[in-house]
This record gives structure tokens, C-alpha cells and sequence, in this order.
């Protein structure tokens, strides 16, 4: 199944049902207005949200209507948290070894996380504002997911059980303004603005076998003004599973219904996979000619970033987005 929330004027939009080829939606009136709605009460709205969707899949839907990813919020315009995790060792090797640091060995063993803001969340393809290209303006394409109610102390086999759904992410960082602020030793804020998510959010048993091991186990494209700059395998070198990532976030608190946890920068080992941000790419031309030369994203640059299942059909759809000028 997969869900999207269309913009209507109000913050939390109005819930709908996508079609799996992405090519038509019904509004889930009746059955729950908000992504969040359906999130509080699961159990119960869920199976009348898979009617939904195998209706629109028979051509039985009476209201249906063609699906424009250019009408959607992010499938949840705010929720009640975002961690954000860097399950992708090779992502914080590659950037801390072109700066000629090593890797603590806590980082092995214990999740790296930070605590984002999600109040107010970007849609797929909502222009993304900035008020300076000196911030070090940079995309991170990843993967999330939507947890139900997680109890304190679950553990990372049960914490599994509450994923209700995988979504698209794309973190913006500002590179030029998270060293001061992690100098401070106190996290940042302003070095992460607001996050962009992809147009549907899926269900697990949507995807199939590439849901195993609370990893996906897909291709996430990066694209920057069309050209590829990365085609990356998000399943096997993440080094912590989803599971872990939940339960890492509930040691000391229990998540509510509508948490949102991310993994982190998609990388791979092997270089000829290419990149999921910008500040990976710098990287590796600081350590294999000493400088970087790639620079960080301007003002009309376009991002573009998808799955493609191994049908090659769109999973989520495509979060397309173009960087822009804080008005003033």
C-alpha cells in the first residue's frame, strides 16, 4: 500500500491512497483524514486503507484521479519526532578520513544520531530556500521509516514490528555551518534545515523481498542538474538495521505513533556505486588528489532523488527539488 497527503491549504493536508504504478490516488475521506489519524489508530484504519488500495487497483475506485506528485507535502507534513541516524560506516569513514581523522570504535558498536526538527517538513517537490550559498548548501539521499508506539528498552528484533512505513529522505545539510556548531558540543541546529521526503510512503509488505533484514534492498539514484552522481545500494553496507536505529532511539524514552527515523547518507565501499551527497564526493577527491573540487550546491541547482524497485518502476516516487533564495 502506499499513502500520500495532498496539499489543501491546512498543515497536514488530506490523506490519500496511491496506486502502486503511481499513476492514480482516491482521498481517504471517511476513513482518516491525516497520515497521523491513520498512524494513531492503526490496527483498526489500516485494513480499510488496503481496501481502498485494492479497489483502486481493480479500477473499482469511483473517485479516483491522476496522481501529480507536484501536489504533495511531504506523507507527513509534521511529526512528533525525527532521528536521524549514519547507519552507512563508510559515509562517516570517507568523510572523516579525507580530514585525517580516524574512526573512534564506539562508532561500531553504537549508532551515530541526531535529533531533527519535524515540525515542518519539505514535499518532493517544494523548492528548497536558503539565504546563503556560503552555508555549504549539500543534499543526503536516504531511507526512512514510520514507527507505530515503541515501548522504552524494545529491542531491536521487537523494534522491527513497529515499522508501518518506508519513505524517501532528503536531509539538506549545510556543511559550512554544522563544524562550528558541533565545536560548541552541544549537536546543531542550524547546519540541519528543513528535510525533504519523497511523494509515498509504503507500506513493508509493498516492497517484498527487498524489505529483509530491516534493510531495503534497492538503488537509490542521486541526480544534480541531470547528471548521475550516484547509483548506490542502500541494503548491504548499512551497518545498522532499522531495528537497531529504533531501538538505539528508545533506550531512555518510548516513541509515540508517527516517529520518523532515518538512516542516514546511502554509501557504498566501492566508489564506481558514486555518491549520495556532495560532502562524500569532496571526500574522495581530498584523499585521492588532496583538494576538492566539487562545489557545494547554488541557487537553480536541482536535485533529484529515487528508488526504482526491481521492476524498475518508481517506489516512492521522485523527491525533484530545486535550490532557491530566501525571499526577502
Amino acid at each position: 500500500m502506499k499513502l500520500a497527503t495532498l496539499k489543501d491549504g491546512s498543515r497536514d493536508g488530506q490523506l490519500a491512497v496511491v496506486s502502486r504504478d503511481l499513476a492514480q490516488a482516491h482521498f481517504a475521506t471517511g476513513i482518516a483524514g491525516t497520515l497521523q489519524q491513520a498512524l494513531d489508530d492503526w490496527n483498526f484504519v489500516a485494513p480499510q486503507l488496503e481496501d481502498l488500495a485494492a479497489a483502486l487497483a481493480a479500477g473499482r475506485a469511483r473517485r479516483a484521479f491522476a496522481f501529480d506528485p507536484r501536489g504533495c507535502m511531504a506523507p507527513l507534513p509534521r511529526a512528533f519526532q525525527w532521528a536521524d541516524g549514519s547507519a552507512y560506516l563508510n559515509h562517516v569513514e570517507l568523510v572523516r578520513r579525507a580530514r585525517g581523522a580516524e574512526m573512534p570504535a564506539s562508532f561500531y558498536d553504537d549508532p551515530l544520531m541526531y535529533q531533527g526538527g519535524s515540525d515542518d517538513f519539505l514535499g518532493p517537490c517544494d523548492d528548497a530556500p536558503f539565504g546563503s550559498t556560503d552555508w555549504g548548501i549539500d543534499f543526503e539521499s536516504e531511507i526512512a521509516v514510520v514507527t507505530g508506539d515503541v515501548a522504552m528498552g524494545t529491542g531491536p528484533d521487537s523494534a522491527l514490528d513497529s515499522v508501518r512505513l518506508l519513505m524517501l529522505v532528503n536531509d539538506w545539510s549545510l556543511r559550512e555551518l554544522i563544524p562550528a556548531e558541533l565545536a560548541k558540543g552541544f549537536g546543531f541546529v542550524q547546519g540541519k534545515p528543513a528535510t525533504a521526503f519523497g511523494p509515498v510512503a509504503v507500506t513493508p509488505d509493498e516492497l517484498g523481498p527487498a524489505w529483509a533484514g530491516g534493510r531495503l534492498h534497492l538503488s537509490v539514484e542521486s541526480r544534480c542538474n541531470g547528471h548521475r552522481l550516484g547509483l548506490t545500494e542502500a541494503g548491504p553496507e548499512m551497518s545498522f538495521h532499522f531495528g537497531q536505529l529504533i531501538a538505539h532511539v528508545a533506550k531512555t524514552r518510548r516513541l509515540r505513533a508517527g516517529s520518523i527515523v532515518g538512516s542516514g547518507t546511502v554509501s557504498n565501499k566501492d566508489w564506481s556505486h558514486g555518491v549520495s551527497c556532495i560532502a562524500e564526493q569532496r571526500a574522495i577527491e581530498m584523499i585521492e588528489a588532496g583538494a576538492a573540487r566539487t562545489p557545494y550546491l547554488q541557487f537553480g541547482d536541482a536535485v533529484r532523488i529515487e528508488v526504482l524497485g526491481r521492476d524498475g518502476a518508481s517506489v516512492f516516487g521522485a523527491i525533484d527539488q530545486r535550490v532557491v533564495a530566501l525571499a526577502a
